[in-house]
């Protein structure tokens, strides 16, 4: 089944989303000023060499340094006899030296970006690697026949002693020889650039920049079964057209510019399925239910059955309810962009018939996941664990920011709590200050708590220290912040 492909394009953000059978499957959002830089090449400059760790920290002109590996450095130095990857760091890298790097994973969370010194630049059908010399083709292409015909037309493109290899994307099915010496003429004048770039640019500088993010859905995204792709911004319509007339013609009958007033996004609900996407419940059509959370270390997802009672016996609602979830979270992995880790609760079923068919059919669902999956059988607690490459910010990460009042932990103090919290702080201010008054500055619904069910002790307290105390309601305080001030 084809996805139907909108962009939506504003000064400061473009989003696109990915939608089948009008539910939103896939949403990528980048915004002008945090724009991703995976795919980017840069000059760096080593700043630290860590041994014992067989890494480096490479400057590249971020605000955090960014990591390489040993396992992710190309070549060694000439005239050592071990392979690169055998060879200790240190004896290829030094403080200070300038390095050709490229970015292999965005900075996630407080973690720096991720490099390699094995450069590849992408084409709609090819990818380039300036530093390989062999041709590898995407295992998707599964066609025997036509995996030999595509190796033997690139072949035949490459002039005489070339450097370089190239792996075939699947976009390249059925293209014509013009096609892939158009993207492989493309790819050698832009590794042209880099190499001169690198002689004369200082580090940290940057060389090459990846597409944006409405060029890469023409790159990516679209293939031939892709029925329209539509854009709500005429200005970058006619961008997007110039980009396909250079680099992808065959795209141009797709493209559709939307001059509806009602917004794009909108009428196809995805700004409700974007608000969905951010909270822990997601209701299944039979009444059953999701519960998503995620975590620093992994997400975990908790099927319910809910209000669901169809089946014609519980074991029957269990099997038809996790069959359901199957889809539900194959979706919600590529909605929300969740990477790392994923713990999958469904509820317990007895029978092992049942539980094979449920994980087929969630590898089924998740077979259109263009992202590298990896999923166990059931555990002996009945969890699923499975891992989704991480390859950029979740949907969350990218949207929101950690609540203010409860600092990310999803549960803020009771005000009864907070109320006793401040009469310790009472008793201690006053072992070190002899204040005339004390005035407690809280939220409403503390101040609340001190003249209703805690004013006996707020009284008795008083009496003891001997000194008359005040409160005073500021709005803006959340439930856990407070002053105490001496007057």
């Amino acid at each position: 089944m084809s996805e139907v492909i909108l962009v939506n394009v504003t000064p400061q953000e473009t989003r696109v989303a990915l939608v089948l059978q009008g539910a939103v499957q896939e949403l990528h959002v980048e915004r002008t000023l945090s724009r991703g830089m995976a795919g980017n090449i840069y000059v760096g400059k080593v700043v630290r060499v860590l041994p014992g760790m067989q890494s480096a920290f490479i400057d590249i002109g971020l605000e955090r340094a960014a990591f390489l590996h040993v396992a992710d450095i190309w070549s060694a130095r000439p005239n050592d006899g071990l392979p690169a990857t055998q060879m200790p760091i240190e004896r290829m890298l030094h403080d200070g030296q300038s390095i050709t790097v490229q970015v292999i994973k965005d900075p996630i969370g407080t973690k720096g970006a991720r490099l390699s010194t094995q450069i590849s630049i992408a084409g709609r059908m090819l990818v380039y690697l300036p530093q390989e010399s062999h041709i590898g083709i995407s295992q998707r292409i599964e066609n025997e026949a036509e995996r030999e015909q595509l190796r033997s037309k690139v072949q035949g493109l490459m002039q005489p002693g070339e450097k370089g290899g190239f792996i075939i994307r699947t976009m390249a099915e059925d293209a014509s020889e013009e096609d892939l010496k158009g993207d492989i003429d493309y790819l050698r004048k832009t590794w042209s650039n880099i190499t001169q770039m690198a002689k004369t640019k200082p580090a940290p500088s940057l060389l090459y920049q990846d597409l944006d993010l409405a060029q890469r859905v023409l790159r990516d995204f679209v293939n031939e079964d892709t029925p329209r792709i539509q854009v709500d911004s005429r200005e970058n319509y006619q961008k997007l057209v110039a980009f396909a007339e250079l680099y992808t013609p065959s795209i141009l009958p797709k493209l559709a510019h939307y001059p509806g007033e009602r917004p794009l996004f909108d009428l196809y609900g995805v700004e409700e399925e974007i608000q969905r996407a951010l909270g822990r419940r997601v209701d299944l059509k039979s009444g059953g239910y999701l519960i998503v959370d995620q975590t620093e270390a992994m997400t975990t997802i908790d099927v319910n059955t809910g209000s669901f009672v169809n089946g014609r016996n519980f074991d029957d609602t269990i099997f038809k309810t996790n069959l359901e979830a199957s889809h539900a979270i194959a979706r919600q992995l590529r909605l929300r962009n969740l990477g790392g880790i994923v713990i999958l609760d469904f509820i317990d079923m007895e029978n092992e018939e049942h539980k094979a068919a449920v994980l087929g059919e969630l590898k089924r669902a998740l077979a259109r996941d263009r992202t590298k999956v990896s999923v166990s059988n059931f555990s002996a607690l009945g969890l699923v664990e499975m891992t989704r490459k991480r390859t950029r910010e979740s949907l969350a990460h990218i949207l929101c920011e950690p609540c203010p009042a409860c600092q990310g932990k999803g549960q803020v103090k009771t005000a009864r709590t907070i109320c006793y919290e401040i009469l310790r702080e009472l008793t201690r201010e006053a072992k070190q200050f002899n204040p005339r008054e004390f005035r407690i500055l809280a939220s409403q619904v503390v101040i609340d708590m001190f003249l209703e069910e805690e004013s006996q002790h707020l009284a008795m307290l008083s009496a003891f220290l001997g000194k008359p105390i005040s409160l005073q309601v500021e709005n803006l305080y959340h439930q856990e912040q407070y002053d105490v001030i001496l007057m």
